[in-house]
C-alpha cells in the first residue's frame, strides 16, 4: 500500500514514515490506497479534501501514548503513533476504532497477558506521553486529610471540542471538587504548554478558595497522580493514568477511557456516550486496546517496528539517565578527545570541562554540581568534592567497549559511570560491586542475561572486537598437557596499580602462575594496546623464557578456545573466559571476582553473595554500563551494541589489516570529529 501526505507539516514529522513500510509519497501522482492526516487539526481538512475528491480513504494519525523522552521535533522522532480509519480517540461525537476495540473487547489471551504486563512496566518505570520531567514529593499533608488533583488544559485544546467541554466546564469542574471535598486539599495542575508560555490555561487569572494550591512546575504525572486521593479531568489524558494507579476519577468531558464503567461522568451527555460504546470493561481491557491493539510502536535504536515492550525499554533507560543528568556537570582534568567521547555519556543538561580545579574554586560551585572524572585520577579532588557533599562520577570504559582500541582512538560505545568508585578498586564499594551484592535479579533478568552470554560467544565479541589475521594453534609439545592461558595487562594501568597489589605486572603474573602449575602448557598473551605499541607491559627476556608459547595477532577468542584455564591480575579477559566456561584464576580484584565464580587468590572479604554466571552477566552488563551507539540518539541496550558489533564483523569478515597509514588517517578523522563533538556538548 501506498499512502498519501498533502501537508508539509505532516511531511516534515521527524520517524513519520518508519510506521508505514509500504510507502508513503508527498502529494503523489501515481497510484495511492489510502491518505493521512494529522487528527482533527484545521490542517486535516486539506488531507481530507483531497482524499475525497479521488475517492480514497482518510487515516487520521496522532501521536502515541508513550511517545518520547522530550515533547517536541527531535532526531529521534516518534516512538509511537496511533492511526485511526473511523475517526479519532479524543472526538466523543464519533465512534473511532479505539472505540470499537474496547467495545469488542476480543484482545486475545496473550494480548491480554502483555497488557497487563506492559502496564505494571509503565507504573514501574512512570512513564507517560513525555518522559523528560522529574519525580515531584509534594509538601507533608495534615494526618487524615484528603488531597483532590484538579487537572487543567490548555485553552483551544482539541480534545475538549471534540470532547464536549468548554472553559465554563472547567469553572464548574473546580466548584464541584470544593464542594465534594470540604476538608480537603485541592491541588491544581497547570498544563506544561502554559508553565513554558506557549499557551493559556483556564485557571491562570482565578482568585480562588484558601484550599486550593497550584502546582505550577512541570512534574512527573504517575508520580503526582500516586499522592492523591481523587482527580477531577475534563478529558486530559491524566484521567486514565489515574485510573492505572487506582485513583477514583470524575470526569467532566467525554475521553475516550470515559462511558465504560471506570471513571463518575459528569457530562450531559455521558448516559448516551456510555450506551454508545455498550458495556463495562476494566483498566486492562482499556490499556491493551489503547496501547497495544491501536498504538504502532518504533524500534528506538533499528528504527524498526518494534513492541510497546521495546519502547517501555528504551523509555525507561534514557528517562533514568537523564534525571541522574539534571545538576550541573564539571568535566575535570580531561583531553580534548576524552572529553568529546565522555560528554555524550553524561546526558546532563550543563556540561564545563575543566582543566583543573583548584580547593578555591570547588568551594564556590553550587552544591547540585557533579564533577565527572576519568578513572581514579585526583584523588585529592575526589575528597574534597565528596566532602562538600558533591556528587563525584568516576567514568571507566565498559566491558563491551568499541570496535577498536581507545589508544587508537575509537570511540566507546560503553561506558561505566560510577558516584561511588570505580568497579576495580578493592578499597571502594563502587555501584557495580553494591548492585552485585544487593540487586534481585528474578527468572527474566536471569533469562536475558544468558541470552547475552551465549549472542557475545557466538558471535566472538568482546571488549575491542578486533580484526586478527591469525589464528592460533598447539604444538605437538602441549598434546596431554594442562593449557593455561595466561593473560598480560597495561601495566601502568589503573586496574592493575590498585586493583592487584599481591601480583604486581606482568612479569610478577606469568611467574606465579609457573610457580604454581610447573607441568602445565603456559601460554601467554599480552595486552592489544601492548602489541600495537601504544601502552607499555612487554614482558622481560627471563619471564618469556617462563612461557611455552606466547601469542599476538590473535583474537582473545580463539585463544580462550585453547584453554582449560585462565590466569589474570584484574583483566576483562577473565570475565570474557566465564562466559565461555573456563577456570579462571584471579591474583587481583576484578568485579567478577569474589562471587563463587572464580578461584581468588586475592582476598575479597565485603563479596559474600554468591551468583550464578547468568546473575552476573545481567548485572554487571544490563544495570551497570551506559551504551550509545554513533547516529543514534539516546542510550541503548548492551544487545544493541552486540548486534552491531556482530553486523559490523561480519561486514568486515575476510578484509586484511589496516596499514599504518591509513590507521593513521583514520585517527586524525576521529580526532577531527572529537573537535565537533566538543563544540556540541561545552
Amino acid at each position: 500500500m501506498v499512502f498519501a501526505v498533502v501537508t508539509p507539516g505532516l511531511w516534515r514529522t521527524p520517524g513519520l514514515r518508519r510506521f508505514f513500510h509500504e510507502g508513503v509519497a508527498f502529494r503523489p501522482r501515481q497510484h495511492v490506497d489510502a491518505v493521512l492526516g494529522w487528527g482533527d487539526k484545521p490542517s486535516s481538512i486539506k488531507a481530507r479534501a483531497w482524499a475525497a475528491r479521488r475517492h480514497l480513504p482518510f487515516l487520521s494519525v496522532e501521536d502515541g501514548f508513550l511517545r518520547s523522552i522530550h515533547p517536541g521535533r527531535s532526531r529521534q522522532g516518534l516512538l509511537s503513533l496511533v492511526v485511526d480509519d473511523l475517526g479519532i480517540y479524543y472526538d466523543a461525537h464519533h465512534p473511532s476504532r479505539l472505540e470499537q476495540y474496547i467495545a469488542q473487547g476480543d484482545a486475545s489471551a496473550a494480548e491480554r497477558d502483555a497488557g497487563a504486563r506492559a502496564m505494571q512496566l509503565v507504573l514501574q518505570h512512570r512513564l507517560s506521553k513525555y518522559n523528560h520531567m522529574g519525580e515531584l514529593q509534594l509538601p507533608s499533608s495534615t494526618p487524615g486529610k484528603p488531597r483532590v488533583l484538579v487537572v487543567d488544559q490548555t485553552e483551544g485544546d482539541l480534545s475538549l471540542l471534540r470532547g464536549g467541554a468548554s472553559a465554563d466546564t472547567f469553572a464548574r469542574m473546580i466548584a464541584v471538587a470544593l464542594a465534594d471535598h470540604p476538608a480537603a486539599e485541592i491541588w491544581i495542575k497547570t498544563h506544561p504548554d502554559v508553565l513554558s508560555g506557549k499557551r493559556r490555561g483556564h485557571y491562570e487569572q482565578c482568585r480562588l478558595d484558601s484550599r486550593v494550591h497550584f502546582l505550577a512546575q512541570e512534574c512527573c504525572p504517575l508520580s503526582l497522580l500516586t499522592q492523591m486521593d481523587h482527580v477531577y479531568v475534563a478529558t486530559s489524558h491524566m484521567g486514565f493514568e489515574a485510573l492505572m494507579v487506582g485513583k477514583p476519577v470524575t470526569c467532566f468531558g467525554l475521553p475516550w477511557y470515559a462511558g465504560w464503567g471506570l471513571t463518575h461522568d459528569v457530562h450531559p451527555e455521558a448516559a448516551r456516550l456510555a450506551l454508545r460504546r455498550g458495556g463495562k470493561r476494566n483498566v486492562v481491557d482499556l490499556f491493551v486496546a489503547a496501547y497495544i491493539q491501536y498504538t504502532r510502536y518504533i524500534h528506538p535504536v533499528t528504527g524498526e517496528s518494534a513492541s510497546i515492550f521495546d519502547v517501555i525499554k528504551w523509555l525507561a533507560c534514557n528517562k533514568a539517565i537523564e534525571q541522574e543528568g539534571r545538576a550541573p556537570t564539571y568535566c575535570v582534568g580531561m583531553s580534548l578527545w576524552k572529553r568529546a567521547t565522555v560528554m555524550p555519556f553524561l546526558a546532563a543538561s550543563t556540561i564545563r570541562s575543566l582543566r583543573h580545579l583548584s580547593p578555591d574554586k570547588l568551594s564556590r560551585l553550587p552544591q547540585d554540581s557533579t564533577i565527572a572524572l576519568w578513572g581514579d585520577r585526583h584523588a585529592g579532588l575526589i575528597a574534597r568534592a565528596r566532602a562538600r557533599g558533591l556528587t563525584v562520577l568516576q567514568m571507566e570504559d565498559g566491558f563491551v567497549r568499541s570496535a577498536g582500541l581507545g589508544s587508537d582512538l575509537h570511540a566507546p560505545l560503553s561506558l561505566a559511570i560510577d558516584p561511588h568508585g570505580v568497579h576495580y578498586d578493592p578499597k571502594s564499594a563502587s555501584k557495580l560491586e553494591q548492585l552485585l551484592s544487593t540487586s534481585t535479579v528474578n527468572h527474566d533478568d536471569a533469562a536475558r542475561g544468558r541470552r547475552i552470554r551465549e549472542s557475545l560467544v557466538r558471535n566472538g565479541i568482546d571488549k575491542y572486537n578486533l580484526d586478527h589475521a591469525t589464528t592460533p594453534v598447539l604444538p605437538a609439545q602441549a598434546l596431554g598437557r594442562r593449557i593455561i592461558l595466561v593473560i598480560g595487562q597495561v601495566e601502568d594501568d589503573a586496574s592493575v596499580r590498585i586493583g592487584s597489589t599481591l601480583v604486581k605486572g606482568n612479569d610478577a603474573l606469568i611467574a606465579v602462575t609457573r610457580r604454581a602449575n610447573p607441568d602445565a602448557w603456559l601460554i601467554y598473551k599480552s595486552h592489544p594496546d601492548v602489541e600495537a605499541g601504544n601502552r607499555i607491559g612487554s614482558l622481560k627476556p627471563a619471564s618469556e623464557t617462563l612461557a611455552d608459547q606466547i601469542i599476538t595477532e590473535a583474537s582473545l577468542g580463539a585463544c580462550l578456545v585453547l584453554a582449560d584455564e585462565v590466569h589474570v591480575m584484574t583483566s576483562l579477559s577473565g570475565f570474557e573466559a566465564l562466559l565461555r566456561g573456563k577456570v579462571v584464576h584471579c591474583y587481583g580484584a576484578p568485579f567478577y571476582a569474589g562471587w563463587g565464580l572464580t578461584t581468588d587468590h586475592f582476598p575479597l572479604p565485603r563479596r559474600q553473595r554468591r551468583l550464578t554466571l547468568d546473575e552476573l552477566v545481567f548485572v554487571a552488563l544490563c544495570l551497570y554500563p551506559r551504551y550509545r551507539l554513533p547516529g543514534v540518539e539516546g542510550f541503548c541496550s548492551v544487545e544493541d551494541v552486540v548486534d552491531w558489533l556482530a553486523k559490523r564483523k561480519g561486514a568486515r569478515r575476510g578484509r586484511t589489516g589496516e596499514s599504518w597509514l591509513v590507521r593513521q588517517g583514520r585517527k586524525a578523522g576521529h580526532l577531527a570529529h572529537s573537535v565537533l563533538q566538543h563544540a556540541r556538548y561545552v
